[in-house]
């Protein structure tokens, strides 16, 4: 078995930060939000889940999002991956195509937030699914990846 390297340790950051991320989204949609609806009256239902969803952004924006982006470069970085080497088939269209994904999950993201603020909750439910979908399309996308 090989030691633990600083590579290693970036991959270790890089997974841990989108388990959390994806996890976070999971648990509020399937556990927390669906109980706070059966369990909470209209209005300290509105407030929960405008609190836990801000506080989850607030996360997203400090921690999960910086990490994700910093340890992902990183890696592409070591791997030598260029612009040009994401056209090229296998890895690097894998990877072009998780990146992509990865923007539109965070510009879904961004969307819910802003139909949420602005109480146009249906909006906000499917930006939300959409979001959590991508997210586990990325997940999907980056077991294909070799590590690095």
């Amino acid at each position: 078995m090989d030691t633990v390297g600083l590579w290693s340790l970036v991959r270790f950051a890089h997974v841990a930060g989108a388990a959390l991320w994806v996890g976070g989204q999971l648990a509020l949609s399937l556990v927390i939000l669906p109980l706070a609806r059966r369990m909470l009256e209209p209005e300290a239902r509105d407030r929960f889940t405008a609190r836990a969803g801000r506080r989850f952004g607030i996360l997203t924006g400090a921690v999960f999002l910086p990490v994700q982006l910093a340890t992902g470069w990183a890696m592409a970085w070591h791997k030598g991956v260029t612009w040009a080497s994401l056209a090229e088939p296998g890895y690097g269209r894998t990877l072009a195509t998780k990146l992509a994904l990865f923007v539109l999950v965070m510009l879904a993201a961004a969307g819910h937030g802003i139909a949420h603020s602005k109480g146009r909750t249906e909006m906000a439910r499917t930006l939300a699914v959409v979001s959590l979908v991508g997210s586990l399309g990325v997940v999907l996308l980056a077991t294909a990846l070799p590590a690095t």
